[in-house]
């Protein structure tokens, strides 16, 4: 299992991706997720990657050949981020079709899922989720995220705090924070972390890092975290548990 995500802001993108791919418990180890297909001054395209990691590592490769290749259709011959989303949706498929038969055979799942950002000279950044069909959604102001892999432990922290309006370090610190809330609650995702921020219309990655186990900076921020939570929980007011005894009783004396 994995965990990444992708947030668009007015500002630009910023992507996060974990490395950790589990095989069992007793069979755990770590592949980059986040990969970096940009042609500076003219394109950014960041790509995260998520499911079955042949089938990931596969439509990545193929992605590589083209470019490599000089191919007529290739990721810096599009001329729309839409286009390049399906575009790599058109890898996941082929992949699917020369192995899926063969994964389905010995009862293996052979589904991925990735996320797309970025943005061509002359349009806005944006944003894609692409699924192991080929199809995709794109994300918006009114939902600025997209996630894939194991998404529900870091997404109450999304819904609570990232809007479009949020400025990119706020962005980068909210998937850092969704990405430990995930770690901390599953042990299937886990570092290095891969984070990268993309500033609109300055056609190059400045920002990136890669934060292993133990980086001061993660432990800072999850014990910083933890004791956020756990004063604001200490602040909540205790339950009132005569409340539907006296609410019964003036319901009562309302019917009578």
């Amino acid at each position: 299992m994995t965990y990444c995500l992708g947030i668009i802001t007015r500002d630009g993108i910023v992507m996060a991706a974990d490395s950790r791919t589990n095989a069992g418990v007793d069979h755990i180890s770590r592949y980059k997720k986040l990969f970096d297909f940009s042609c500076p001054g003219e394109r950014v395209i960041l790509v995260c990657t998520a499911g079955n990691l042949s089938m990931t590592q596969g439509a990545i490769n193929e992605m590589h050949k083209d470019l490599k290749a000089g191919a007529d259709v290739n990721l810096h011959t599009l001329s729309a981020m839409s286009d390049v989303a399906r575009y790599i949706g058109s890898k996941i498929r082929h992949m699917a079709e020369l192995d899926g038969p063969w994964l389905k055979k010995d009862g293996i799942e052979g589904k991925c899922s990735m996320i797309l950002g970025g943005q061509i000279k002359g349009q806005d950044p944006e944003l894609f989720l692409i699924y192991s069909q080929g199809n995709c959604i794109q994300a918006a102001a009114e939902t600025p995220f997209l996630q894939i892999g194991e998404t529900k432990y870091g997404k109450p922290i999304l819904d609570r705090v990232m809007t479009f309006e949020a400025s990119l370090d706020a962005a980068a610190k909210c998937a850092l924070l969704s990405i430990d809330s995930t770690m901390k609650s599953n042990i299937s995702v886990g570092p290095p972390i891969n984070l990268v921020m993309y500033s609109r219309d300055s056609f190059a990655i400045k920002h990136r890092l890669l934060l292993r186990l133990g980086d001061p900076y993660l432990a800072q921020m999850r014990k910083l975290w933890e004791d956020s939570l756990k004063q604001a929980f200490d602040r909540i007011p205790d339950i009132n548990w005569q409340y539907n005894l006296e609410t019964d009783a003036v319901e009562k004396m309302i019917i009578d």
